[in-house]
Parts: structure tokens; sequence; C-alpha cells
């Protein structure tokens, strides 16, 4: 995002750079994909985005 956060984005619309992440169980507390994410971002993911990121995964699943 332009502004730095990090967001789920449902449609692949949002401005700035974009990545895939796995919604499985076992990806989402994988600190290798917090790292792999930070990559392919081109940017430091802090643990606390990334807690909001599997946070908002589980919401997801938890609602649809």
């Amino acid at each position: 995002m332009p502004d730095g956060a990090i967001r789920l984005d449902h449609e692949g619309k949002a401005p700035g750079r974009g990545a895939y992440v796995c919604r499985r169980p076992e990806c989402k507390r994988d600190n290798l994909k917090m790292q792999r994410l930070s990559h392919v971002l081109r940017a430091k993911v802090p643990e606390s985005d990334w807690a909001a990121l599997v946070g908002s995964l589980e919401a997801d699943k938890a609602s649809g």
C-alpha cells in the first residue's frame, strides 16, 4: 500500500505491491512465510502486521 500498511485485498485492485498469501492454517503461523512475504513485498513486515494479517485471514475463513 502507498502508506506502507499491509492489508488483504480480496479484489486485487488496491494500489501498491501485492503478494499471494496461502490460506492454509499451517502457512499462517510459519515465521518463514513472514520472511518470504517481506522479500516479495520488498519491505520488512513487522510481526504486528503479520499477526493482523493472520487475524484477518482467520476472520475471513470464519465468516465465509
